[in-house]
């Protein structure tokens, strides 16, 4: 069954990293890569090649380091499959009111993607621990801020268009976490076997998260 999410690791530095359609020889090279740049929370898709097997891999080595979580469910099946390889996390594009509830039933913290107002609300009150803005480079980090407005107690992650350029305008709009895709985990990169970049692409991620945090 799934491992247990470290919550207090997590809000140290909430962005969490992306793996879709990776082969197993890349995702080797990748985690340990971020994990050395400070990047600690990944997220292997469902609809990946051998998706249950880079959750093993992925969740061998972060260890205690980090939570390793599953994206893209959509299906009861598919959570089954997700927990059963480990994952302590869940991820969807969508909101699957059957795939939240199973996950709140479980005490798996669960991260469902919602666009509207409404969409977001929904996922919230069925128990989201945080709720996936997605695609937030169409929305915008105006839209975070207008959506906490009204909404202050929703745990928001906005996904899909967050770079470590447009992530501090997220952050002031009242993102509580990140989701990052294609912007840590670049396919060209992957295929020159760049590894060092990514190191230094979570580097820059995790300075740019605590360089908004409130002075202490």
């Amino acid at each position: 069954m799934s491992s247990s999410f470290n919550d207090a690791l997590f809000r140290e530095t909430p962005v969490v990293g992306i793996l879709r359609f990776f082969p197993r020889e890349q995702v080797e090279k990748l985690v340990p890569a971020v994990l050395a740049g400070g990047v600690c929370h990944l997220e292997v898709t469902m609809n990946s090649a051998g998706a249950e097997d880079l959750i093993r891999l992925a969740r061998e080595l972060v260890g205690e380091g980090g939570n390793v979580g599953a994206g893209t469910v959509t299906t009861l099946d598919e959570l089954r499959r997700a927990l059963g390889a480990g994952a302590s996390f869940i991820v969807t594009p969508i909101v699957v009111p059957e795939v939240i509830r199973a996950c709140v039933a479980l005490g798996v913290p669960v991260m469902p993607g919602a666009m509207t107002p409404t969409e977001i609300f929904t996922a919230w009150e069925l128990g989201a621990t945080l709720v996936k803005v997605f695609p937030a480079d169409s929305l915008g980090p105006g839209f975070i801020k207008a959506v906490k407005a009204p909404l202050p107690q929703v745990r928001l992650m906005p996904t899909g268009g967050v770079t470590v350029e447009t992530l501090p305008a997220f952050q002031r709009a009242g993102a509580d976490a990140f989701g990052v895709g294609g912007p840590l985990f670049d396919p060209r990169q992957a295929a020159a076997g760049n590894w060092d970049w990514f190191q230094h692409q979570a580097s820059r991620f995790a300075a740019a998260y605590r360089a908004g945090l409130p002075s202490r």
